[in-house]
């Protein structure tokens, strides 16, 4: 399983981007996708997830709901992370994963991730 992280960059407080995770050699669909981001300094927590293929849910960190956006292409083998109202405490480098098993904001659950991509919001 890879999986491709990108749209990261520099964003002033209060503007947006949309994250994208590409998964090569294996359909999207058929995992748990979560993203996870980790902050200079912090543990790596989860922002997001949602289910496979007929597990109609999406979970979201209580800091990321109202804000971020998280959706599938099945198509591009795609998963998105739309983020608006960023703020100063959504710095960090972004990352999607994968499992076999359910939804969990546990990075431990997770068995395969993309090498990240950073988010820089500033004042």
């Amino acid at each position: 399983m890879q999986l491709v992280e990108s749209g990261g960059g520099l964003v002033q407080t209060g503007g947006s981007l949309r994250l994208s995770c590409v998964g090569s050699g294996f359909t999207l669909d058929d995992y748990t996708i979560g993203w996870f981001r980790q902050a200079p300094g912090k543990e790596r927590e989860g922002v997001s997830c949602t289910g496979s293929r007929g597990v109609d849910i999406t979970y979201y960190e209580d800091s990321a709901k109202g804000r971020f956006t998280m959706s599938r292409d099945s198509a591009k083998n795609t998963v998105y992370l739309q983020m608006n109202s960023l703020n100063s405490g959504d710095t960090a480098v972004y990352y999607c994963a994968g499992s076999n098993l359910g939804c969990s904001f546990s990075q431990y659950s997770m068995s395969d991730w993309g090498k990240g991509s950073l988010v820089t919001v500033s004042l």
